[in-house]
């Protein structure tokens, strides 16, 4: 059982001294160490005796010593040689102030920050050459081996993210080639060429916003699907668990997300396709009194099939990218909630520059082979 620290102060034929009595501990002390502080204070001591002390600790040793600071009483402790070396230990901690670290400023906080964020680059191109790895090496081994394939994951999945998204692809692309119908309207009324509008709403769709907004509507809404469906798994340490019974993760969980976007992602290019023409349809027909046969006689005598197949030429890359940066989000998901949050975010982000970076590139291979 604590005693509760106390002291007293006697007048001996040295002069005034301190006996200190009980536990000098931190949940003993109590107000002993101010009371202390204060006697020694008022008056200078001669002396202090802690012989009588029951029990003693760093807080107490360290309260002790704080009394007698700066008095030359500290040279006159009387006590046994454990209390002794307990007390010297704490002096000797308390003289060791931790020193400060200087924050880098200016140049030095650039050169840290720029130094830094090429270390991060080279380790997420490396991570990702390491996923792309393991996926190309999954793939070749479910081709090798078809039996392999989790039909029903990539059967759900595939509606999930492909057939449940028709209806804002659809919403999306014909409101998209409604506008590109009016701008072109408009611009070329000025120069007696409206009629050429037919031509800008069918290049414009079959070409470029057929693909990309339904690469980008793939990209908000599969990618951070995929990102938060494998990263709450590696959470909950499923992955894990499938580790631990012999099932490649990738296997089970990437390749069919990988599957079903590149199956389903021509289908919904065809809608995007379709709804974009009827949106320009419609605004030529009452902005411009071009009917539904003109428009579509038009379409197939000076736009033809090749734009088309242009667009779709970058459907599977897109898929591919897009599956591939959702799942790989995913698995790099730590334990807690803060990480999943941030690696969705960046699923999408990621996904929607890779999108526009990759429509760039063809477009400029498009122009050299001329087409």
């Amino acid at each position: 059982m604590e005693r509760p620290a106390d002291f007293s102060v006697m007048e001996t034929d040295g002069g005034r001294r301190a006996v200190l009595s009980g536990d000098w501990t931190a949940t003993a002390a109590g107000d002993a160490v101010s009371r202390l502080v204060a006697a020694v204070r008022r008056e200078p001591l001669s002396g202090m005796d802690l012989t009588s002390i029951r029990r003693l600790d760093t807080a107490g040793a360290y309260g002790i010593l704080r009394a007698v600071a700066d008095h030359s009483v500290a040279d006159h402790i009387e006590a046994r040689p454990e209390t002794h070396r307990l007390l010297e230990l704490v002096a000797a901690a308390a003289r060791n102030k931790p020193a400060k670290r200087q924050e880098p400023r200016g140049f030095y906080e650039l050169a840290i920050r720029t130094g830094r964020g090429v270390f991060n680059l080279g380790a997420e191109i490396f991570e990702t050459m390491v996923f792309v790895g393991h996926l190309l090496v999954v793939v070749g081994r479910t081709i090798a081996n078809p039996g392999r394939i989790r039909w029903a994951a990539c059967v759900s999945l595939a509606e999930r993210a492909g057939l449940d998204a028709i209806p804002i692809v659809t919403l999306t692309s014909f409101f998209i080639g409604a506008v590109v119908g009016l701008l072109g309207a408009n611009m070329l009324r000025q120069f007696g060429a409206e009629v050429f509008a037919v031509e800008l709403i069918g290049i414009a769709v079959f070409r470029e916003f057929n693909i990309l907004i339904t690469a980008i509507l793939l990209a908000g809404r599969s990618a951070s699907s995929f990102a938060a469906e494998i990263g709450s798994m590696k959470m909950n340490q499923e992955v894990d668990a499938m580790k631990v019974l012999g099932v490649d993760p990738f296997e089970a969980l990437v390749f069919p997300r990988f599957a079903a976007l590149l199956t389903i992602i021509p289908l919904l290019t065809f809608v995007a396709t379709i709804s974009g023409l009827i949106g320009g349809l419609l605004v030529t027909w009452t902005v411009l009194d071009l009917g539904p046969s003109f428009f579509l006689q038009r379409i197939l005598d000076n736009v033809g099939p090749t734009h088309f197949w242009i667009g779709l030429s970058k459907a599977p890359i897109m898929a591919a990218v897009i599956a591939g940066i959702g799942c790989r989000q995913g698995m790099e998901v730590g334990g807690d909630v803060e990480s999943l949050g941030r690696r969705v975010t960046a699923a999408v982000v990621h996904a929607i520059f890779a999108i526009i970076l990759i429509d760039a590139v063809f477009a400029l291979i498009y122009m050299q082979l001329d087409v």
